[in-house]
């Protein structure tokens, strides 16, 4: 019998991106899941992302797509690397005007890069296209972050007659972020990729007039977790009164056997 598919897509990891807590949890989650699992794991090519020290190498035949970001077009790379001590293969997508700058999401002077609202929504599309290259349906698709927020969303609608998503469920892991604070009014038009309609499927995007990234992923998951133990409390209530599976807060050991029974509850259901 064929191992279940789980999809890790993260905004950062370890030992390519040492940012926070993310990178922290997520270096260690999948290597114990491969044990059980096909595992793949999709993250943003950030410029800092050393390429020789980590032996990336583009995939030629995954590259190629260009992906439409507010009516304008942009090549996706993708590259691969071998997760140190491990067989997983780590792909990265990448794009010159959007990840080639050396630094994440703030510049030198510590200001919020304008077009972090664009990154994203390449990402998490070039995502999809990426999956849909692969030929690769997974089971699970675990997203890790702010950046990976709209893959919920894009799931239950942009992509939701795709046949290599039909029996993918969306974990989405909610980590304290402040970066939404400087997304700004056109974010919905960004966001609004393939016809997705921009009043009905991206209003959970929106709290009090404000952009809230967290909430429109935790109303589109399937199942829950709480990646941070300080979220914000309407995020927590949000949690806590979702009618879904969901995972508590836990310290790293004791988080990955619970998220690997969690993911067996996922796939058993």
């Amino acid at each position: 019998m064929s191992k279940k598919r789980v999809l890790f897509v993260t905004q950062e990891m370890d030992p390519y991106t040492a940012l926070g807590e993310i990178s922290e949890k997520v270096k260690s989650l999948p290597k114990k899941a491969y044990s059980q699992y096909d595992v793949r794991i999709l993250m943003p090519k950030f410029g800092p992302i050393n390429e020789r020290r980590h032996r990336l190498h583009e995939v030629v035949r995954l590259s190629g797509l260009n992906i439409i970001v507010d009516d304008e077009d942009y090549p996706l790379i993708i590259k691969v690397a071998s997760l140190p001590g491990t067989r997983m293969q780590v792909y990265f997508l990448d794009n010159e005007e959007f990840f080639s700058r050396k630094n994440f999401f703030l510049d030198d002077d510590e200001s919020v890069f304008e077009d972090n609202q664009e990154r994203m929504v390449f990402f998490c599309k070039g995502v999809f296209e990426t999956v849909k290259k692969f030929g690769w349906p997974p089971d699970i698709i675990h997203c890790h972050g702010w950046f990976t927020s709209l893959i919920p969303a894009y799931l239950k609608t942009v992509y939701k007659d795709e046949p290599i998503f039909e029996n993918s469920v969306c974990v989405f892991s909610a980590y304290k972020t402040t970066l939404e604070e400087h997304f700004n009014d056109k974010f919905i038009e960004i966001a609004s990729i393939m016809g997705i309609e921009e009043e009905a499927d991206l209003a959970p995007f929106i709290k009090d007039g404000k952009v809230r990234l967290n909430a429109g992923a935790i109303h589109y998951a399937d199942a829950l977790v709480k990646g941070s133990d300080d979220l914000v409390e309407d995020e927590v209530a949000a949690i806590d009164a979702a009618d879904l599976p969901k995972l508590e807060y836990l310290e790293e050991e004791e988080n990955i056997e619970e998220n690997l029974k969690f993911y067996n509850s996922l796939i058993e259901e």
